[in-house]
């Protein structure tokens, strides 16, 4: 071999570099990535998403499916004050009619899903578990891996009037889109903002969107039907007499009773 061609066997190509930048010697290029520093393979399919049943063949691999829900779960926006809310965590209060009935309500929805015609409207005073049982649902159908969405209905209106702002990044249709599209949506703590045109406007146009396309909804709210006390307001008082009229086809109403459960902190030492 001659001292040319030895030389030319030496020469290794180097990516183009900027100007400003200086190159770097062969012996201190970075070196290349080891084995350990790749992220960690499933033990089942080996990053295909696929595995191998003996004598039946190739299946879709549960790390897959666990992922999947990982991702339904994250776009839900459940809020973190709910992470321990489910429906093996509920537990109705002692001779608490009320509260069982509203469990075996939730857990009928997530067991029959998608076989389900009308969402539920858990009503009652605070305290007594109702966003509990909705965020439950959620988080039983994301198993089941269906799209959910949560939304605090204040929050809701409150995005939609940030939309509004020439500043703000997001426009209303933005807003809006995923509560039309969710597969499931839960809307918390309606009739808590006050009920002005704009707001019974709002409310009237994202329910009834979901009303005409027949999306599944769940409801909470703190307002009843009839007033226990000359002073009350009723849900139809917050809401509008026509968008109570769609609740009654959309939900099953479920009134819930009980003692506020949070009173129990403020017995808490700190």
């Amino acid at each position: 071999m001659s001292s040319d061609h030895a030389k030319k066997s030496q020469l290794r190509a180097v990516p183009e570099r900027n100007a400003d930048t200086p190159a770097l010697p062969f012996d201190r290029a970075p070196a290349p990535a080891k084995p350990e520093d790749a992220p960690p393979q499933c033990s089942r399919c080996f990053g295909t998403g696929y595995e191998v049943v003996a004598g039946k063949g190739a299946r879709r691999c549960p790390c897959r499916e666990q992922t999947a829900q990982s991702k339904l779960a994250d776009s839900a926006r459940i809020p973190r004050r709910y992470d321990a809310c489910n429906l093996q965590s509920y537990y109705p209060a002692p001779n608490n009619g009320t509260q069982l009935k509203a469990f075996n309500y939730a857990y009928r929805l997530v067991r029959e899903y998608p076989a389900v015609g009308r969402g539920l409207l858990f009503m009652g005073p605070c305290g007594v578990g109702k966003t509990h049982l909705a965020v439950a649902i959620l988080r039983g159908l994301v198993e089941k891996g269906v799209g959910c969405l949560f939304y605090e209905s204040g929050s809701l209106l409150k995005e939609i009037q940030d939309s509004y702002n020439p500043i703000s990044k997001t426009s209303e249709l933005g807003v809006l889109a995923p509560i039309y599209q969710a597969e499931v949506l839960v809307l918390d703590e309606l009739g808590a903002s006050k009920p002005t045109d704009w707001v019974r406007d709002t409310l009237a146009q994202v329910i009834g969107t979901r009303y005409n396309d027949r999306k599944l909804t769940i409801f909470t709210t703190n307002y009843l039907d009839a007033r226990r006390q000359p002073a009350d307001e009723t849900l139809e008082d917050r809401i509008g007499v026509r968008l109570r009229s769609r609740l009654f086809e959309m939900c099953k109403t479920v009134t819930v009773e009980g003692d506020d459960y949070r009173r129990k902190f403020d017995a808490t030492q700190v």
